[in-house]
This record gives C-alpha cells, sequence and structure tokens, in this order.
C-alpha cells in the first residue's frame, strides 16, 4: 500500500470510518470495524473536459481547494475549483447512519465562458494478496470489486456509465480513455465513466456515488442490495445525518461550554466539539475498544502502526468520554472489551484488535493492566455506580494479584506463602525471563525502553490505591461478603498487604528514581533521563502532591530539558522518533501538573501551544512540527484529544 501519514479528516459511522486528504482524497475506508478491514490501496477521481486528458480531483497544477465540515457534523466538503476551466466542484462526504453506506455527492458548476463537455472517471484499487485475490464485475451503474469474503461495489445513484476498463487501466487512465470488451475480470484495479454531458456557463449538474461494502454472498442478494441502496432518498439521508451528528454534539456537550466570544475561544470550542465527534469514530459500538487513531502507516515505516487498542490509551480516553456524558461507552469497554482481552492470570498485552482478540505485539507494559483498575475506579468517581464496581470486581482483583506478583518479584520484595501455591506464577516461573526475575521486565509508556520504570511504578501505586478504595465503596454489600468473616479477613489482609505495597514502592521511588546531583526524580533506572510522564506520579496517580519539594525540583529539570523554544514539550530527553517533535500530550500534562499547583497563568501557557497548534478542522496531532507549529504526525489521536477535554473540564 502507499504511503499516506496524515488523515486530514474523518467520517464514519458506528461501524464504518474513512479518512480523507486534504484535497478530498479518499484514502482508507474500514468496514466493519474501525481498525479492521481496510479496503482501498487508492480511490482516484477525476474529469475529462472537452478534449483535455483526466484532471485529478485531488492532484492538479490548475486545482485550487478549499475544505470544511458542516457545522458540527461528520460530513466533509471539499470544494476544488479548476482554473483553467473554471469549473468549481464542490464534493461531500458523508456514511449514512442507518446504512453503512458512504455517500460521495459532487455537484458541478460552469463558472466560465464556454461550454464544457465533461465525464467524471472513477480508478479504484483494492487491497490485493494471495489468499484474497480481488476481481471486477460491471454492474448497472457501476462496478463490483470483489474478493473471497467481501464485495466493494461502486455505482451511482441515477447515472449509468458510460465506459469502463477493469484490464491495464492504469496504462490509460491518465489520458481519459477507457475501453474494455469484457465485463468481469481479474484485475485488482478498475475505473468507470460518467457521461454528464455539456455544463453549460452558470448551470449545475449533480452526480451521487454510493460506496456498499458487504459480504462476498450470492451475486444475487449482493445486486439486490444494490438496488435497494439505490433506492433511497440521499437527500433525505443527507439531512439525517446532518441531524443526527449535530444531536449528537449537543447531547454530549458535557461541559456546557458557551458559545465562543473570541477567536481564542473559537479555536478551543472548535477542538472541543471535534473532539466530541472524533470519539465514536474510534470506537467499537459491540465492544468498547478504541482504537489510538485512524491507521497511518500500514507499511511499519515509521512505527508498528496506530489502529489498536492499548488499554491505557483507551482508559485516559474513556475518562474523556465520561467528561462528555458517553457513561455507556465507558461502561462498555469495562465491561465487555477488557474482561474478554484479560489474560488468566490478570494481566493485559499490549494492544488489541477492537474485537479483543489479540493484536501484534512487541513487549509487556505493565501500565497497561494498572490503567485498568485506575480506570474502573476513576469511572466510578463520575457515575457513583456500585453494580458497576461489583460487575468489574473479579476483574480487577485478578489484575492487582498478578501486580502484587510483579511489584514482589522486580522490587524484590519477600512473597507470602499462598502466592508460592499459585499456578499460574507457577507456570511463568518454568521459565526465566532474564536477570533471574520470574516476570518479563515491562517497557516504558512510550515503548521504547525495558526497565523499572517510575511511571509504570506510580500507575502500580494507583491501582493498589483503587482495590481499597472499591473495597471501602462496596463495604458488605458485595455478596461474598455478607456474613462471611473469612472472606472479610482475607480482605483485610489484602488491604495490610497492598499498604505495605504502596510503601514499598514510594521508599523504591525515591531511593532509586530520584537523582540527588540533578535533584530530581528521573524516568527510570538506566538511562536516568527527563521525561514528562514523571508528571504521572503526581496526575493522575497521586503518589506524589504537585508541591512537594522533589516534585518542584523535578518539574524545572523538565522545563529546562524538554521545553523547546516555540513553549512545546518533548516527551524526554533526546527523543528521536520522528526527529523529537512537542507532544501535545506532553503539554497538556505540564498544564494539568499547574492546575494542580494553582499557576494559571504557567497552565495557559502550556495550553495555549496546543490550541495554536491544532489541524485546521480542529483534530490534534500525536505530534507539531517545531518550525511550522503544525501537526505533522498522527492526526486525530485518541489520547491528545482526551487529555485536552481533561484539562478544560479543570478550567471550566
Amino acid at each position: 500500500m502507499e504511503n499516506k501519514y496524515l488523515n486530514e479528516a474523518m467520517i464514519g459511522n458506528k461501524n464504518m470510518l474513512v479518512t480523507f486528504t486534504e484535497k478530498g482524497e479518499m484514502q482508507r475506508i474500514y468496514f466493519p470495524n474501525k481498525d479492521s478491514r481496510q479496503y482501498i490501496n487508492f480511490f482516484h477521481t477525476g474529469v475529462k473536459i472537452n478534449n483535455s486528458d483526466l484532471i485529478y480531483l485531488h492532484d492538479d497544477i490548475n486545482n485550487v481547494y478549499k475544505q470544511y465540515y458542516d457545522t458540527d457534523t461528520n460530513i466533509l466538503n471539499t470544494e476544488v475549483t479548476n482554473t483553467y476551466f473554471n469549473l468549481k466542484i464542490l464534493q461531500t462526504d458523508y456514511v449514512m447512519i442507518k446504512e453503512n453506506v458512504l455517500v460521495k455527492r459532487y455537484i458541478f458548476l460552469n463558472d466560465g465562458k464556454i461550454d464544457l463537455n465533461t465525464n467524471f472517471y472513477i480508478h479504484s484499487e483494492l487491497l490485493s494478496d494471495y489468499n484474497n485475490h480481488v476481481g471486477c464485475k460491471i454492474i448497472d451503474g457501476g462496478m463490483m470489486q470483489y474478493a473471497h469474503d467481501f464485495s466493494f461495489s461502486t455505482f451511482a445513484k441515477s447515472h449509468d456509465i458510460s465506459s469502463h476498463q477493469i484490464n491495464g487501466s492504469k496504462e490509460t487512465i491518465k489520458r481519459g480513455e477507457i475501453y474494455d470488451k469484457d465485463y468481469i475480470g481479474m484485475s485488482k484495479d478498475s475505473s468507470i465513466c460518467y457521461d454528464l454531458g455539456v455544463i453549460r456557463p452558470q448551470e449545475k449538474k449533480v452526480l451521487e456515488i454510493c460506496i456498499l461494502i458487504g459480504e462476498n454472498k450470492n451475486i444475487s442478494e449482493m445486486e439486490d442490495e444494490v438496488i435497494r441502496i439505490k433506492k433511497i432518498d440521499l437527500n433525505k439521508e443527507y439531512a439525517n445525518t446532518k441531524s443526527y451528528w449535530r444531536k449528537y454534539v449537543k447531547s454530549h456537550n458535557g461541559l456546557n461550554l458557551k458559545e465562543p466570544e473570541n477567536s481564542y475561544e473559537e479555536k478551543i470550542y472548535n477542538i472541543y466539539k471535534r473532539s466530541i465527534l472524533l470519539l465514536p469514530l474510534l470506537t467499537n459500538s459491540e465492544t468498547g475498544g478504541i482504537i489510538a487513531s485512524a491507521e497511518v502507516d500500514e507499511n511499519f515505516t515509521q512505527c508498528g502502526r496506530y489502529a489498536y487498542c492499548w488499554t491505557r490509551d483507551a482508559v485516559f480516553m474513556t475518562r474523556a468520554l465520561d467528561i462528555l456524558k458517553m457513561e455507556k461507552e465507558t461502561e462498555k469497554f469495562y465491561k465487555v472489551f477488557c474482561k474478554k482481552t484479560q489474560s488468566k492470570n490478570g494481566m493485559w498485552e499490549q494492544r488489541f484488535f477492537t474485537d479483543g482478540r489479540l493484536a501484534p505485539c512487541w513487549g509487556y507494559q505493565v501500565d497497561e493492566t494498572a490503567s485498568v483498575v485506575y480506570g474502573v475506579y476513576e469511572h466510578y468517581q463520575y457515575t457513583k455506580s456500585e453494580k458497576f464496581l461489583r460487575d468489574n470486581l473479579q476483574m480487577c482483583e485478578k489484575a492487582v494479584e498478578f501486580l502484587k506478583r510483579y511489584v514482589k518479584d522486580w522490587l524484590e520484595i519477600d512473597g507470602e506463602d499462598e502466592y508460592k501455591k499459585d499456578v499460574v506464577k507457577q507456570e511463568i516461573e518454568a521459565s526465566i525471563n532474564r536477570q533471574g526475575h520470574k516476570y518479563h521486565v515491562s517497557y516504558d509508556i512510550w515503548e521504547m525502553c525495558e526497565g523499572i520504570h517510575l511511571y509504570s511504578l506510580a500507575s502500580i501505586y494507583s491501582a493498589f490505591d483503587c482495590i481499597m478504595k472499591i473495597y471501602k465503596v462496596l463495604g458488605n454489600k458485595i455478596s461474598d461478603f455478607e456474613n462471611n468473616r473469612l472472606k472479610e479477613e482475607k480482605i483485610l489482609k489484602n488491604e495490610r498487604e497492598l499498604e505495605k505495597l504502596q510503601t514499598e514502592i514510594k521508599r523504591y521511588i525515591n531511593e532509586n528514581l530520584y537523582d540527588e546531583e540533578k535533584k530530581s526524580y528521573v524516568r527510570n533506572t538506566d538511562d536516568k533521563k527527563m521525561d514528562v510522564s514523571i508528571i504521572g506520579a503526581v496526575t493522575p496517580f497521586n503518589v506524589f502532591k504537585a508541591k512537594e519539594k522533589k516534585i518542584v525540583n523535578t518539574v524545572e529539570r523538565i522545563n529546562l530539558s524538554l521545553r523547546t523554544y516555540t513553549g512545546g514539550y518533548q516527551r524526554f530527553e533526546q527523543d528521536h522518533y520522528r526527529n523529537g517533535n512537542p507532544w501535545p500530550i506532553a503539554n497538556l500534562w505540564m498544564t494539568l501538573y499547574y492546575l494542580e499547583t494553582g499557576e494559571k497563568k504557567k497552565a495557559k501557557e502550556t495550553f495555549d501551544f496546543v490550541v495554536k497548534t491544532a489541524g485546521k478542522h480542529g483534530f490534534l496531532g500525536e505530534q507539531v512540527d517545531n518550525n511550522t507549529l503544525k501537526p505533522n504526525w498522527v492526526l486525530g489521536l485518541g489520547w491528545s484529544h482526551a487529555m485536552f477535554i481533561t484539562v478544560l473540564e479543570k478550567l471550566h
């Protein structure tokens, strides 16, 4: 697949996610989940005017572009003006709410003084491999590209195709000359053409294209489905889609933000509303799993890919969901996704597909497990639902038991006799991982360094604290507690042990992760670099208070080593990933810290960098180019938007 690094815009519904460039080129289309599968290598559209060669809508020297969403919706408009022929094209893309159909509406306006004989072309190449080879069949009004287990139909609402080419289209399409006698063939890329006729000066013409993805069922069923979709009133569907998203934004305005009064407030408001519209596009509606972002790098040229669910990232995002009155989505994440993905020994692996299947991983991250326990109690803080705690208690207890064993192993704390009898533990002990330890060493939050990390220990400390708070909330309301002295004694014993382990964790941090020379905490025991994730020990995990002397010293050191000349913060010293740019997450973390200390001016400074570097549609990136102050990697990162919402809640 071609490398397409920036998804400038996104649309979708519960099952479909579609991404676009700033020039309106469709880059990716996912169905039936947001992470699996993606179908297209490219989907190019263009016009042949009079005797010209093909003028690509997404790439022509004479094209001028303007792109915007319908207000408060996931309906995307791209205006393409070809200045040579004075042809204006308004491309509107949206996904129906109740049907898994992408609609591409084109309005053509001849803004010149001569007649324009216009033909519209679509050249589509699907991803094909030896086990799922793609072919194509011409159908009424379009084409059906298909493989063993899917069909991808592209057709016009009320236009017939004037020509098509299934084989060898790449050699002829640029001249706007496609012809093929065959109605069916084995090519993975095919072209179709619609004759729009002559567009006279100031005349408008409309072409509506539908893309329907489904199973490769028997041919008559697939043809019937295309016929059914053609009968749908697309004007009504457009209105319904617009209404749905506007109601969605209104009902999820959890912070009750008022209309902005100046340009600065307007930028904040736009990011806020785009966050509300983005989060459902990243979420699996069946399981509650949330991808980090729409995919950016299928070929692994820069990273290990992004369209997976990390429990840690998702926990940050569920906090934003709660703020935005999306509590049901949060509950589904914990009660369905997390239960489905927890290992028998209580831990969670690095990442998963949103349907709960294990995704490609490259190591263990202990904070993934600890974050879930923290997240369960955090959700309770918003809902006060004791039933939610009861439903997830066993899952949390399993996770905590794993974390206890992990901490004892790596901090070399003597364990209790009962853990020596643990079957899962004995299985793990059968293969010693490294340095004589029974559990595999953990990667850090950034998935780059293995070792003992301050952030990881802080997350475990918080998980222990949260399970004790859960016990306190539930008390004897847990059915097993009632009239069960043994259960109560076991919980009391467990709480004493957890308190002891918390003391040991804090002692270990102060003895091994505080550098007396630097007068600051450091991120791990190996490279001892400054890292913005150290702030995690203050917020959200509350191991230390924000104004403790050692923390204040650490923040001063972070400002000296990680703050760039633009006011953006890097993640850690000598960060070389994608040239070591500032991360909005890092700035938002610093903002949260300064809000904890009451330093409002500093909080505003760190927050303002994020506001001014957002994408034009209000999307936040993973990183920002320090020279252009524009997002330059993973636009629409769920974690960035979640932190932004969390900050807004504290500012509001």
